[in-house]
């Protein structure tokens, strides 16, 4: 079967990589059914990305997949600096995030097993992939998009709603739609190699030198380890070489011997930092690589691509399904793009340094990168910042027009993502968190302190009425063991207050009083909520 037999179809998603493969299980959990295409044979068998990121658990925790994710894994336990192989630094980095989120860590786990549990996911709900087919042309037209596609024997005509660019940073969607990639390439060239070494330590080990890197990060498997490093300078030049070449120049940079049993995958390449001027044009959209790539440092790029996609998929599913007006998508590009330029300058930043070899960079990588380091990570305040920066739960659309901030709370802002905090549901009598009560698709009212049961009720009932499956309601009274939540959040006895979160665990509003004119301008005029109509008496 062609992916034409589903034509017309409300999303095409061009690209099944992690990005591809995020936003058709977000579309499948609101219920859509998109049609995903891409033009490998099949799902990567390398490894290639390998940090899965806290803000991504908390999001394969939604899809319910997280447990998976989890036990096929494992949190990297810390990080190591050497300087000509002598150790300047160590750093302990496992449970950095404690009670920021329920995963603390940064969690090892392969591209190519991500790419499988998402697929598992896609498959228990009948949403198969179409391998071995590209896009080779689209037009836009008012109201659908018509893209021709081709899987080697013949070409063919697809007609959806809505078509999605998640196929990379050779993006076929991109250049068809002339949306320029902005950006430049690394001058230096580098290698990557998946080997099997005596040892199960799980640690990040990082040597520097003065015209070399090597870094040794640990992978699932016993004795698994990724080795990235820049070409050494007597193969700069050579068309053809193995990880045999190199081993001379990585055994001089680390000290040691290097026992490598096996060599499961070796590559060279250059890195690029580039971005889409745009993110977005009429019916079409960019996401993940086909909208930004840069240096691997701090293991962001695949977790940002998921977070496009998380994103982007609740909005489309709104407009879809007539929930939301059609103005809500631009707020992807809104958001999503200052994310992206902040972490190309920044990883642009740090990657310099790493393979600077000027004569300020020699000292500077010696003495002074490992000092500011130690201090840093022994300055909790810093240490927390940099979890949240590296975690991506720090990230924050505080200056969204989907944000509506009707409170003198200054710690916790609309636009913050909601804080991971635990609750004991006095109703269920059961512990449980705040995260797990925005489980569900849709928006999610919370409301806490002190209110009468009547209104409770009529709160509910005006939700079953307007906004019954698209927004959810849970209500937190004041009790002892929740007084942590109302501290949080600045609740004083008697006072209450109302949160409104969007299906991305984001805050789009919050207020100092419960008030239901205030909601539905907010929901309806704000964050563009089409309420039903309302049933006749």
């Amino acid at each position: 079967m062609t992916p034409v037999a589903q034509s017309p179809t409300q999303v095409l998603i061009v690209g099944a990589g992690p990005s591809g493969l995020m936003m058709a299980a977000q579309l499948l959990r609101y219920g859509l059914q998109p049609v995903i295409i891409d033009n490998r044979q099949g799902p990567t068998r390398q490894s290639r990305a390998l940090a899965v990121q806290a803000r991504s658990l908390e999001i394969y925790r939604q899809l319910g997949i997280v447990d998976t994710v989890i036990a096929e894994g494992f949190a990297a336990a810390g990080v190591n600096f050497y300087d000509e192989g002598e150790q300047k630094a160590s750093f302990a980095i496992q449970n950095t995030g404690q009670d920021e989120t329920p995963f603390p860590f940064v969690h090892i786990y392969p591209q190519n097993k991500n790419e499988r549990t998402l697929l598992n996911y896609l498959t228990d709900r009948s949403c198969p992939v179409y391998w071995n087919t590209s896009l080779t042309d689209l037009q836009q037209q008012p109201g659908e998009v018509k893209a021709t596609l081709s899987n080697g024997e013949q070409h063919y005509t697809l007609t959806c709603q809505w078509l999605i660019g998640a196929d990379g940073a050779h993006s076929q969607v991109r250049k068809q739609l002339q949306i320029r990639f902005n950006g430049d390439t690394y001058h230096s060239r580098f290698y990557l190699a998946d080997v099997i070494m005596p040892g199960n330590e799980k640690l990040i080990n990082i040597y520097l030198a003065p015209r070399d890197f090597a870094a040794f990060f640990p992978m699932p498997g016993q004795g698994a380890y990724r080795i990235v490093g820049n070409i050494p300078p007597e193969l700069v030049n050579k068309p053809e070489f193995t990880l045999a070449d190199v081993l001379p120049a990585l055994k001089k940079i680390t000290g040691s011997n290097l026992p490598v049993l096996d060599c499961t995958w070796f590559t060279t390449y250059q890195l690029h930092h580039r971005m889409a001027v745009r993110f977005s044009l009429g019916r079409c959209f960019l996401i993940g690589d086909a909208a930004h790539i840069h240096s691997p440092i701090g293991g962001q790029g695949m977790n940002t691509g998921l977070q496009d996609a998380y994103n982007l998929a609740w909005k489309l599913a709104g407009v879809i399904q007539n929930k939301l007006k059609p103005e809500i998508l631009n707020s992807y590009a809104a958001e999503r793009m200052p994310v992206a330029k902040d972490l190309l300058q920044s990883t642009d930043r740090a990657f310099k340094i790493i393979i600077s070899d000027s004569l300020w960079a020699r000292p500077a990588k010696k003495w002074l990168l490992p000092v500011l380091l130690r201090k840093a990570w022994q300055n909790e305040a810093l240490r927390f910042k940099l979890f949240k920066r590296v975690s991506q739960t720090g990230i924050s659309y505080t200056h969204s027009s989907l944000n509506l901030h009707l409170s003198q709370l200054t710690t916790i802002k609309a636009g913050d993502r909601l804080p991971y905090l635990k609750i004991y549901d006095e109703k269920k009598q059961q512990q449980t968190d705040l995260h797990a009560w925005c489980g569900k698709p849709g928006f999610t009212l919370i409301t806490m302190g002190l209110l009468q049961e009547l209104y409770v009720f009529s709160l509910a009932k005006w939700i079953t009425q307007n906004y019954n499956g698209w927004l959810n309601f849970y209500h937190l009274p004041p009790s002892v063991k929740n007084q942590r939540v109302f501290d949080t959040f600045g609740i004083n006895a008697g006072q209450s207050k109302a949160l409104i979160v969007r299906p991305d665990m984001h805050i789009g509003f919050i207020n100092d009083v419960v008030d239901l004119e205030m909601m539905k301008n907010y929901l309806e005029n704000v964050a563009g909520c089409i309420p039903y109509p309302t049933s006749p008496a």
